[in-house]
């Protein structure tokens, strides 16, 4: 894979807590590469390094060493505002704890990324309705986070990581508060998105998600442990036999 391919390129990325004997490697020299229009699925044991290296990805903590470079840009040599403005426009972010702001609809908190990067209103919102349709939450855009059930807030923040052009797309176990009819359409979104062109990195712990995947990557102790090819067939992918 040429550096024009990838869009998400990790070299030698260690991330250590802690000093001395206290210190604790939640990455140990890991180097990862995803290019655009695939979905590279992250699984490993608790504690494996999984949320730590899609964090690392996204530039929200920074490697003890290693670099990072999204869409061509080495993120390490940014400043603050910087960073934030790569952030906003080409990483979306899908976080187990869904991070949506309370005083805002959904909508609103969909909209939001694009309109903290100049985009007008009107425009912003109808992407955020785009979006908001593409997870089949059409008709809550409306609805404050706490009127939604944990199913409909985590999907309403998979259509804030996925608004705008975004080229990398962190999702951390973004079907974990879905039933299974539902997380297998929230996959089929991000498949979607890939095939658009973007770079999707998903986390998970089931199997059945990350073979959804082109490509899994197992972690443990903070090592890449093995690689393999995810190859789902075609009957769970079209509900049919």
């Amino acid at each position: 894979m040429t550096s024009a391919e990838a869009v998400l390129r990790l070299e030698g990325v260690s991330k250590v807590y802690g000093v001395d004997k206290a210190a604790v490697a939640a990455l140990d020299d890991v180097s990862l590469t995803v290019g655009a229009g695939e979905v590279v699925a992250i699984m490993g044991t608790s504690g494996s390094g999984k949320s730590t290296l899609l964090t690392i990805a996204g530039g929200l903590l920074a490697p003890s060493s290693g670099s990072v470079t999204v869409s061509g840009t080495q993120i390490g040599t940014l400043g603050r505002r910087e960073l934030s403005r790569l952030r906003r426009q080409r990483v979306g972010f899908v976080f187990q704890d869904f991070n949506l702001i309370p005083g805002l609809t959904a909508l609103e908190n969909v909209a939001l990324p694009l309109e903290l990067d100049g985009v007008s209103g009107g425009t912003a919102r109808s992407e955020a309705r785009r979006a908001l349709a593409a997870v089949d939450m059409r008709g809550r855009g409306r609805s404050f986070p706490d009127d939604l059930s944990g199913g409909q807030q985590q999907r309403v923040a998979i259509a804030r990581a996925m608004v705008g052009e975004r080229s990398l797309i962190l999702a951390d176990e973004p079907t974990g508060a879905l039933d299974s009819v539902t997380g297998d359409g929230v996959l089929a979104t991000l498949r979607a998105r890939a095939t658009d062109g973007a770079a999707v990195v998903l986390v998970t712990h089931d199997a059945r998600h990350a073979a959804w995947a082109d490509r899994i990557v197992f972690l443990r102790d903070g090592r890449i442990a093995d690689q393999t090819s995810a190859d789902l067939p075609e009957s769970l992918l079209t509900g049919r036999p």
